[in-house]
Parts: structure tokens; sequence; C-alpha cells
């Protein structure tokens, strides 16, 4: 399972998993953490859309380790 970091405000940490490929896209896990609370949801995104947010550097591969 891939690891995004998603470009988010100071202060929040922002994660994006693959879960999932299909045709289409991607069903993903969406992790945000702000102020000590996190939320969770899972949800689907068009290939075009996730290159263009890699190639944009609003998503970029998460360097540390995985779960």
């Amino acid at each position: 399972m891939k690891r995004y970091v998603i470009k988010s405000r100071p202060g929040k940490s922002d994660y994006l998993e693959i879960l999932t490929e299909t045709d289409g896209g991607y069903r993903i896990r969406l992790t945000n953490t702000s102020d000590g609370s996190e939320k969770i949801r899972e949800d689907f995104i068009d290939r075009h859309l996730f290159d263009i947010c890699l190639k944009t550097g609003y998503l970029s591969e998460f360097a540390g380790l995985t779960a």
C-alpha cells in the first residue's frame, strides 16, 4: 500500500493511501490529523486527477516508515 503526503496547512498532517487500483483510478484512504484528532475516510480518485496532483506537488510520496 503506497502512502502519499498531502500538501496542507501548517500544523496539519494529511495522508493519502492507495487501497486498490482500477482502470479508471484508485480507491483511497484519506487521513487528516489536526490538533490531536484524526479523521479517516475512504473515497475514489480518478487516475488523471491523481497524476495532476503528483505533477503539481500537491501529493508527494511518503518517505517515512509505512504501516
